[in-house]
């Protein structure tokens, strides 16, 4: 059973720099982003593979590129299936440097946000990813959501395999002081909004640090925390609810992105003792009382066979969360509206079996009252 819950990953080569590089045209690149990257994990002995998925108990800071080939479909990863790169086909870190230091790290991600409007999006891994996995998924999700901001990835030391189930939770809960750090250093480095993305066992980690930092009397981060979207959270129901009760209701909803039919959370909560996850969780009233809009995409079609990364693989649901991204605190007035949304993008991205009748959204109480959604 735990080698099925591998949802978090692709297979191959691990090598975020190839041995190789083909050359490859302008026109045959999409796009080239910039990512920002903290990270608990060790440096690698390997030097083309830059962090392994060994803990450190330091933050270590680095900067790398990516370009995304031409061929690119949304919401697919065109990952290298060997050491030779080739951007033309696949995703490429065309250049990888490291920070002497956090004030280095601070700098160089304050000018980067000074140019893209004072935005930061904060994107933190699940289970069973690889550093190089985690790179390239943040890629494609700022490359496919068309985000204009500063993209900063948290990656802790997740050792990448589907044995490692036991030290990948260890290792995120060690990471808990490492991302709450990082979040203020993003606020510090000059960011006017700093939105979220947790994936999997990513959430447990994003959910324990915004708990922290209630704690010390800044759950909002400054007043500068943004979107909180919470994808295929694989978090006990119970402890979410006591992390939220410890939390407060939040003053801009959370969205918890759930389906039941994720079969790596069925299996994860059967190996922890028959306890629903949230992503999986069919009660979405008692969420929603929390303070979170739930987002149910059990009809979306997913691209992986766990129907466990259907936010970032489904091209509908990746456009979604960046349309989201780019309204900022402008939320959708009526269903009606958001329903037309959804129709728009799946008629323009071919995607016939989306409709609006596919993702079911249950928001909470206060947000009915004050926005009028129908």
């Amino acid at each position: 059973m735990v080698a099925l819950l591998a949802g978090c990953a692709n297979k191959g080569a691990h090598l975020l720099v190839g041995t190789e590089t083909v050359s490859a045209t302008a026109a045959e690149i999409a796009g080239e982003h910039r990512l920002f990257v903290a990270t608990t994990r060790q440096r690698s002995a390997e030097p083309r593979e830059v962090f392994d998925g060994e803990r450190s108990l330091t933050l270590s800071y680095a900067v790398t590129d990516v370009t995304v080939p031409a061929v690119h479909k949304t919401g697919a990863l065109e990952r290298p299936k060997n050491s030779t790169r080739d951007p033309a086909k696949y995703f490429t870190a065309t250049g990888v440097g490291g920070y002497e230091d956090e004030a280095a790290f601070q700098a160089g991600l304050a000018k980067a946000i000074a140019a893209r409007g004072g935005r930061a999006l904060v994107f933190i891994h699940g289970y069973n990813t690889r550093f190089d996995d985690a790179v390239y998924r943040l890629t494609q999700i700022v490359h496919d959501a068309g985000y204009d901001g500063a993209p900063v990835l948290f990656t802790w030391a997740s050792r990448g395999r589907t044995v490692d189930y036991v030290y990948d939770r260890d290792s995120a809960t060690t990471a808990r002081d490492g991302l709450e750090r990082t979040l203020r250093l993003v606020r510090r480095a000059g960011a006017q909004r700093i939105d979220i993305i947790a994936h999997s066992m990513g959430n447990w980690l994003t959910l324990e640090a915004l708990r922290q930092l209630a704690i010390s009397g800044d759950r909002d981060i400054g007043g500068k925390l943004g979107d909180v979207v919470l994808a295929s959270p694989d978090v006990d129901v119970d402890v979410f609810k006591s992390q939220m009760k410890r939390y407060g209701k939040p003053d801009k909803p959370f969205f918890v992105m759930l389906s039941q039919n994720d079969r790596a959370l069925n299996l994860s909560g059967l190996i922890a003792g028959n306890r629903p996850r949230l992503g999986e969780y069919a009660d979405a009233d008692d969420i929603a009382s929390y303070g979170i809009v739930v987002v149910n995409v059990t009809d979306v079609e997913a691209g992986d066979r766990l129907n466990h990364t259907k936010f970032a693989d489904n091209p509908v649901l990746v456009k979604l969360i960046g349309d989201r991204l780019k309204a900022g605190d402008t939320f959708v007035q009526r269903r009606t509206d958001l329903a037309g949304n959804i129709e728009n993008l799946a008629k323009g991205l071919g995607q016939t079996a989306v409709s609006a009748a596919s993702i079911v959204i249950t928001t909470p109480a206060e947000v009915l009252s004050t926005v009028g959604v129908e």
